[in-house]
């Protein structure tokens, strides 16, 4: 896992759970052997801007994945529906025109509370509701590129 590179773009917009989260994946990068030069921070001002980040990130840096970490809380308007959907579909699109793992971290919660919760890395829930989600990102990451590399292997 020494030889991966990874990218992780992280919305600034509630700093204080996308830093949880960032913890969280770094964290978990750090477990599954990724050398720490081989990780790129990519900071954008939120979730909105997280797609073309990744998308530049894939296109102009060697990476074999990107983590996405952000957090979306819901308000009183519906700038939170347009805002978490627009980042999800961006993250998608951007994975399968690039043919690049793209892990989704980014919360989507009704409360800051809930963020919190999601973003805590000395907790993890069994059934996977709660807890670290940056770890959670990470894993994802890393699963996703020892599956494309297996195809890879198999042609």
């Amino acid at each position: 896992m020494e030889d991966l590179k990874i990218g992780i773009v992280v919305g600034r917009f509630n700093t204080e759970i996308s830093n949880r989260l960032l913890d969280g994946a770094l964290s978990k990068l750090t477990k599954f052997g990724v050398a720490a030069q081989n990780i790129s921070i990519y900071w954008v001002p939120g979730a909105f801007e997280i797609p073309f980040a990744c998308q530049q990130a894939i296109e102009k840096t060697n990476v074999d994945a990107v983590i996405t970490l952000g957090a979306v809380v819901r308000g009183g308007t519906p700038h939170f529906d347009y805002v978490a959907g627009e980042c999800v579909r961006g993250v998608q699109n951007v994975s399968l025109s690039t043919n690049t793992p793209i892990a989704l971290g980014v919360l989507t919660t009704d409360t800051y509370e809930q963020a919190l919760e999601r973003s805590d890395t000395s907790y993890v829930d069994h059934d996977g509701s709660s807890g670290d989600k940056g770890s959670s990102a990470a894993e994802a990451a890393i699963t996703m590129i020892q599956l494309v590399r297996s195809f890879d292997d198999e042609s």
